[in-house]
């Protein structure tokens, strides 16, 4: 049986851990609420990007010099890039175990091609390059303050690659904010860029042909997607911490109770063994 300093030195242990939690609970809230604004207003300019490029796309049918742009180019996927969007820290529940169990899926499934996978956070660089997954990059520090520079970055590498047809394909995997308790892994086709179909053909009059205007887009729309999936996936990390914080802290509250009612168990026996050896010591002095 531990005796009552070890007991006591336990608990004020667990209490310590427990100030450590909620203070990130508290800092996570904090970094929530920015996030959450950030991407709130970054997705409409997203969906109006994807509205234009559908009617820039539309103006443009039937031209034959379409097939001719670098980004739309077509080609079976015998080399894939796979852009994971992971933390850079741990302590966030299975927010980054999610995220690599689905990269693992994204191998197993396209086993038949060569799957390179850029690694933009540490968590998920960390994770393959222990298992002698092939990394075409990696990119660290980001999510501390999202930039649209950083997503620059990503997308010119990626878009120089496949238009020298250094890849076939590119795909976004990332954590889709949903709600506070609530993320989705999305894996998301980037290159070639998907144009929408069906769309109404609106009569617009362009400065400059439509089709030198689609090409000047596609590059932006590729950042764009990156971004906001940047966006998305650093505010999932500070929800599934704070909510991994707020458990953690519960947790440790129920171990605090239990080990007190145990620690005023352990006393209660030592005072009661003490009391009979006293009673017993008297009696046998009689």
């Amino acid at each position: 049986m531990p005796s009552l300093i070890d007991i006591r030195r336990r608990i004020r242990s667990v209490k310590n851990t427990q100030q450590i939690t909620k203070a990130m609970k508290m800092v996570s809230a904090a970094k929530l609420r920015k996030a959450q604004d950030r991407v709130i207003e970054a997705r409409p300019y997203a969906g109006m990007l994807t509205q234009v490029l559908a009617n820039i796309a539309s103006a443009s049918a039937g031209n034959d010099q379409l097939a001719e742009l670098p980004l739309l180019a077509s080609r079976p996927e015998k080399k894939i890039q796979l852009i994971l969007l992971t933390a850079d820290r741990g302590l966030a529940g299975a927010f980054n175990t999610n995220l690599n169990k689905a990269a693992q899926r994204f191998l197993e499934e396209h086993t038949s091609a060569h799957v390179e996978i850029e690694a933009v956070g540490r968590k998920g660089r960390d994770f393959f390059f222990r298992r002698n997954v092939p990394l075409s990059g990696e990119w660290v520090g980001i999510f501390n303050k999202p930039a649209y520079a950083d997503a620059q970055s990503v997308a010119k590498k990626v878009t120089d690659r496949y238009a020298k047809a250094e890849i076939d394909a590119v795909y976004l995997l990332y954590n889709e904010f949903r709600s506070v308790v609530s993320q989705r892994i999305t894996v998301k086709k980037v290159l070639p860029v998907p144009l929408p179909e069906g769309s109404e053909k609106l009569d617009y009059i362009f400065e400059e042909p439509p089709l030198e205007l689609l090409g000047s887009l596609l590059p932006k729309y590729v950042e764009s997607m990156i971004y906001t999936a940047i966006l998305e996936s650093s505010t999932s990390e500070h929800a599934a911490r704070m909510t991994a914080m707020d458990s953690a802290s519960s947790n440790a509250a129920d171990v605090i109770d239990k080990l007190t009612l145990y620690m005023n168990r352990v006393r209660q026996a030592s005072i009661t063994k003490e009391i009979i050896e006293v009673v017993s010591g008297a009696a046998a002095l009689e």
